[in-house]
């Protein structure tokens, strides 16, 4: 039996004597935090102070992905060329930072190849330097992606600005151009251009801001690829050959990479909208969706709500986040967040209540 069936029992027995210290130890788990947010079984106390380091010595601009290793580090990539690359331990503790050529360091993520852990990184090129580069956790180069216009797949014209990165079992590595021409470009693991697909568009296959990418392993069939397409509110799935399976819709929230732990799909909203309306600055929350892609909670969101099996439109409720551009989640369920435009902030933790 878990920790929350236990509690669910537990208030449900008649015995006062059994009831009230359970209930205490609620009281005494919530006390530490001034604000709890989330719904159902998915609420959290907020941690601002968690990860902040000082400005002068450790700056950022924007906290752009985080990612965990083996050791349990916690790996956080920002646009500041002092340290691109920052390093955390759990209580938020800095550990080390390296990285100075990633101006518009944005994508970051975790490759374990089994003798060793690497770093994808992506750094979008608004400074006409896009760049795709693998490097140990340490920051050595062990490769680089071409140019698409290297490969003849681009034109002169077409704009790349690549925002992420996906690497499947087989080591093929699928990297979204997110801010650029809207592809997802398939490499072997030595690097070697395989296919591209998708681009700019609203027909299903397409995308609009193709944000992020990520290899969805849960279940017992084939794997997949989950792709943003932000401008669409939603997540589109695809077979690791590129072919269209379906769209999971989420009205009104402007989402990034889709982060998959055990069968819970968790993502950052970087803003929200009213209806029919464009997004509205400073209104990004966190969702979570469940393994048939249900929303089950919004923490600093609106409450999931469906009507005749649709999801009604999510908006940001608390003003806890400015634009939460990525999440990173721990053994414990614990939920770090990282955001773009948020005043030079370090990440907001949320514990797992």
């Amino acid at each position: 039996m878990n920790r929350r069936t236990f509690t669910k029992r537990s208030l449900l027995a008649s015995a006062g004597a059994t009831l009230m210290p359970r209930a205490l130890h609620i009281i005494s788990k919530r006390a530490p935090f001034s604000e709890i947010i989330g719904h159902g079984d998915f609420q959290y106390g907020v941690d601002r102070e968690w990860g902040n380091l000082d400005p002068m010595a450790n700056p950022v601009k924007n906290c752009h992905e985080m990612v965990q290793d083996r050791f349990g580090r916690l790996i956080m990539i920002t646009d500041e060329t002092k340290n691109n690359i920052l390093i955390y331990d759990k209580s938020g503790k800095l550990l080390g930072s390296w990285g100075s050529t990633f101006p518009n360091g944005h994508g970051l993520t975790l490759s374990d190849e089994g003798d060793d852990e690497y770093l994808w990184i992506c750094d979008n090129g608004f400074d006409n330097n896009p760049q795709v580069v693998k490097t140990t956790l340490e920051g050595r180069e062990v490769m680089r992606l071409p140019h698409p216009r290297e490969l003849g797949e681009y034109g002169e014209e077409d704009n790349f600005y690549p925002t992420e990165t996906a690497v499947a079992p087989n080591g093929d590595v699928y990297v979204a151009d997110g801010y650029g021409s809207q592809w997802i470009l398939q490499f072997s693991k030595e690097g070697h251009f395989i296919r591209k697909f998708g681009g700019r568009g609203d027909g299903d296959a397409q995308f609009s801001t193709a944000h992020g990418v990520t290899v969805d392993q849960r279940g017992s069939g084939p794997n997949t690829l989950l792709i943003t397409s932000r401008g669409h509110n939603a997540f589109k799935r695809f077979t690791m050959e590129g072919e269209y399976i379906e769209t999971i819709f989420l009205p009104g929230a402007f989402v990034c990479r889709p982060v998959i732990d055990d069968d819970m799909l968790y993502a950052g909203v970087c803003w929200s909208r009213l209806k029919y309306l464009n997004q509205t600055p400073n209104s990004g929350f966190v969702t979570i969706l469940d393994g048939n892609n249900k929303v089950v909670s919004n923490p600093g969101g609106t409450a999931p709500e469906y009507r005749n099996g649709e999801l009604q439109l999510m908006l940001q409720q608390e003003k806890i986040f400015h634009h939460c551009h990525d999440v990173c989640l721990d053994e414990d369920k614990n939920i770090y967040v990282c955001q773009w435009n948020a005043e030079q902030t370090y990440p907001i933790r949320l514990v797992r209540i």
